[in-house]
């Protein structure tokens, strides 16, 4: 589903595309409930809100997955109805992950997520923990591809 965009000097970069039977609206209303998350893919055991109102640039959430500590991500970008940009960072590495819809047509959507992480240990975890890394992000296309062609949510 997905493949390895580049593991060049301190960045490791994957990235998956996925086809959606649901019109973009419908796909960013999901995407953008993020405490919503574990409600369609197992990568997110729990998603909670550390800022009040809608998710916009500067929010941020305590997000936990299995098998990893809990971090906090900061939404860095984002383009209402079409996306979102949001980031991890630790002393070590940071981790960016990018949420991008594209409409084609009235009922249907491409969705492309990105996994990014940068800094002097990033290749260095990528070892242990990238097969496991793209494991999460094929599980968040695969499960918010099935959310939302399901006809009663």
């Amino acid at each position: 589903m997905g493949d390895l965009a580049s593991k060049k000097g301190t960045r490791v970069r994957y990235q998956v595309t996925v086809n959606v039977a649901a019109a973009s609206e419908r796909v960013w209303a999901v995407l953008a409930d993020v405490e919503g998350w574990p409600r369609w893919t197992l990568s997110k055991a729990g998603v909670r809100l550390l800022s009040e109102g809608p998710v916009v640039v500067g929010s941020e959430a305590e997000v936990r997955r299995p098998k990893l500590g809990p971090e906090v991500w900061q939404v860095t970008a984002m383009e209402a109805g079409r996306g979102f940009e949001w980031r991890s960072q630790n002393p070590v590495f940071t981790t960016i992950s990018t949420y991008r819809i594209e409409p084609l047509g009235a009922d249907r959507s491409r969705v492309v997520l990105g996994l990014q992480q940068k800094g002097f240990m990033a290749p260095l975890l990528a070892l242990p923990y990238g097969r496991l890394t793209r494991r999460y992000v094929d599980m968040e296309a695969a499960g918010l591809k099935r959310y939302c062609e399901a006809q009663d949510r």
